[in-house]
């Protein structure tokens, strides 16, 4: 293909400046290097684009067409230079966050919407573990981070911890258990635990505290929602474990009681 770029920079600005030698200035060429410019892509092409000596310059059917081309793809290319160019600096780009811990909408919400007041040009997205695994995803490129509550070592990844926490066990106000000062595996062996849909493995409230018990709740009801686990909770269905920060709003609101996991 012969038409490059330059042609449409070079057609643009001799309609811009309206004459040979105001535009060989602005594109910083010499008016001979514009006018063999010009006459190249008129030799292959077998058509004049402009009409010499008229001021400001006539343009043929032929130059139209091509500045109709310049208007489209000019301004596209200048704008996709100024996005890299944000990219370059890190003003602007897309952050692919993959989540793997449920809870975490509770406190990632708050920190997304500061996040965008100090970078409004960068979008966020966020990307669930349901449907796929995070970590493999992240080794891919396919996400930019993952949050997560379960690091496991893995060649090509580094963990930086957020905070830490402690884990409660939600219950209804009226809860036997809410006499107790903390919560011990053994408490929960005749009781329902309601909790997320993921794997055993990489649920806290097994690997750190019932497993190391060799304890058992007396059976396992799981929902997507943090919401609707705590309506469980609080209709006494069952009881949850979840971290701290999950249930400061609805401690606030009497809606349930908690007791630290011991």
């Amino acid at each position: 293909m012969f038409l490059e770029l330059r042609h449409l920079r070079t057609l643009a600005m001799l309609r811009d400046t309206g004459s040979i030698a105001d535009a060989a200035e602005r594109l910083h060429l010499t008016q001979s290097a514009l006018s063999h410019q010009a006459k190249a892509l008129e030799d292959y092409y077998g058509l004049p684009m402009f009409i010499r000596k008229t001021k400001p310059i006539r343009f043929t059917p032929a130059g139209n067409r091509l500045l109709v081309l310049a208007d489209l793809v000019l301004p596209e290319l200048a704008a996709v230079e100024r996005d890299l160019a944000k990219l370059a600096g890190g003003q602007a780009g897309r952050l692919h966050i993959a989540i793997e811990c449920h809870s975490c909408f509770e406190w990632l919400m708050p920190t997304m919407d500061a996040f965008r007041t100090n970078w409004p040009e960068v979008e966020l997205d966020i990307l669930t573990s349901i449907s796929f695994d995070p970590l493999p995803a992240l080794l891919r490129g396919e996400a930019d981070l993952v949050i997560t509550s379960d690091p496991i070592e893995a060649a090509g990844i580094a963990y930086q911890p957020l905070f830490s926490y402690q884990g409660m066990l939600a219950l209804a106000k009226e809860h036997p258990l809410t006499r107790k000062d903390w919560i011990s595996p053994q408490d929960l062996a005749d009781q329902t635990l309601i909790s997320y849909p993921v794997e055993r493995a990489r649920l806290d409230v097994f690997k750190h505290f019932f497993d190391p018990a060799g304890v058992e709740p007396a059976a396992i009801r799981t929902t997507e929602l943090t919401v609707m686990i705590l309506q469980l909770v609080a209709s006494r269905r069952g009881v949850a474990a979840l971290p701290s920060w999950v249930l400061t709003e609805y401690l606030a609101r009497d809606y349930i009681a908690a007791r630290p996991l011991g």
